[in-house]
């Protein structure tokens, strides 16, 4: 990391100098600590501010910098007042009133994203989007690997952006938020995505155009454009001119799915790349999600042989679209991480057959009724549970039959009821989880071990 060159950088887009700024890092966690440390290695003065009183991250904090001030238990006015640059970690809303008097005052909004690419020469591939990024970054990623690169993988997925250049990576893979495009202006990456876009995060955006607008700077600069036509509101955010790369599961595009009497294939225009068959991933979603990492590929020069290995042996990511178990004929899938409406329509009409569907957490503001096609065309029955349960009954307006639980192992009880020999039980919430549990994964941890608990009694 070459400081002085960072130093200036820094200098001449954000008039941030390390003898007279000072940062106030708002928001602890590990995008925090990330820039904590980057901030420390520069020589710059900051300090921490968080508004819970034991915020996760605070005792590594003090392991790395014990010097580092660190103000918790609500936002510090004071830290506010003397702080000249902001660095706002994603998880904290740019709306939050210590916060617009901040910027009243002067102080200027930096992200973390800026100062990973004001730090880095090498080139960044950036994949945003309702549902899928982080199937997409971590496929990309391995086909990378395979392609012979060293490659960083990380940003809203695993590892903070800034985390990554201690691996001096000849390539950099960042799956990015809505939360951390709003907030970043410097991004110019070699190849870009938005896979789709659907009602998510409206809690936090004003309204479905403002959250796409969001989405759409992670197309900023001059880098490739990869589109998916399937999708209308992506597909309105082309600019002619630049350079661009479409895929579609639906029609015809430079990426594609081509049928042919006994198959079907990915395609890259007239060449078949692969049979989808040897795809070993649930759902026609993710075939969508396959096409969007080879258009990413081809635009960055990966070798396409290498690319198609390295899907054959993708997996998948735990709690989207996971192969739990197989109980007295009956798939049990958890894709946990359907945490919006977007991402259980994709699952749902990725079936062939109807299937029994566990639903419900927190709506997050989200108009349920957007559920209603998908789950009348693609479900048997719905169980639905957690805080927003009523609001989605209501919005199917007995569409399918609707069962209650009151936890996951009630949903799963009732579930294995309802499902027969031959058709899966979907866990797809279309919520989030944090009314019931600590995150995405820790409902689909209860859904696995309730899952298994069957297993056992068959």
């Amino acid at each position: 990391m070459n400081i002085a060159a960072i130093s200036n950088a820094l200098l001449k887009h954000f008039d941030l100098d390390a003898q007279s700024s000072k940062v106030l890092v708002v928001g602890l966690g590990v995008t925090g600590i990330s820039v904590a440390n980057f901030l420390d290695k520069l020589g710059f003065k900051f300090a921490i501010t968080d508004s819970r009183d034991k915020p996760p991250g605070a005792d590594e904090l003090l392991q790395q910098l014990p010097n580092a001030p660190l103000f918790t238990g609500g936002f510090d006015e004071a830290a506010f007042k003397v702080a000249t640059h902001l660095v706002v970690s994603p998880g904290v809303a740019l709306t939050n009133q210590a916060i617009v008097r901040a910027i009243a005052n002067g102080a200027k909004i930096i992200s973390d994203i800026d100062l990973f690419v004001l730090a880095t020469e090498a080139p960044i591939v950036a994949i945003t989007g309702s549902n899928g990024k982080s199937t997409v970054t971590t496929i990309l990623g391995d086909m990378a690997k395979a392609s012979g690169k060293k490659v960083g993988v990380g940003g809203n997925l695993g590892t903070p952006a800034l985390d990554l250049l201690a691996q001096s990576a000849e390539l950099y893979v960042l799956e990015l938020s809505s939360f951390q495009l709003e907030r970043t202006c410097l991004l110019n990456a070699a190849a870009a995505t938005v896979l789709n876009v659907s009602a998510d995060h409206l809690d936090r955006h004003a309204s479905m155009a403002e959250y796409a607008c969001e989405k759409q700077k992670i197309y900023n600069g001059n880098g490739v454009m990869i589109i998916n036509i399937d999708d209308p509101v992506v597909s309105a955010m082309r600019v002619e001119g630049r350079d661009t790369l479409t895929f579609s599961i639906k029609t015809d595009a430079d990426f594609y799915l081509k049928k042919t009497t006994d198959s079907e294939y990915l395609m890259h225009g007239t060449e078949a790349l692969m049979s989808l068959s040897e795809l070993p991933l649930e759902g026609r979603h993710n075939a969508a999600n396959a096409l969007a990492a080879l258009a990413l590929g081809v635009a960055i020069g990966l070798d396409k042989q290498a690319m198609c290995s390295a899907l054959r042996k993708f997996k998948g990511l735990d709690h989207r679209m996971q192969r739990v178990a197989q109980i007295r004929g009956v798939n049990w899938v958890n894709d946990s991480k359907a945490t919006n409406i977007g991402a259980c329509v994709a699952a749902l009409q990725g079936y062939e057959q109807k299937v029994v569907l566990i639903a419900g957490g927190d709506a997050k503001g989200a108009d349920m009724a957007e559920l209603t096609p998908a789950i009348k065309e693609k479900a048997k029955s719905v169980v639905l549970m957690g805080k927003d349960a009523n609001l989605i009954e209501q919005a199917i307006a007995g569409c399918v039959p609707a069962y209650f639980a009151a936890d996951m192992n009630e949903a799963v009880q009732i579930a294995a009821r309802l499902a027969q020999s031959g058709e899966s039980v979907l866990l797809s919430p279309a919520c989030a989880s944090l009314d019931q549990y600590k995150n995405y994964q820790d409902r689909g941890d209860k859904f696995i071990k309730s899952v298994m608990a069957l297993a056992v009694q068959a």
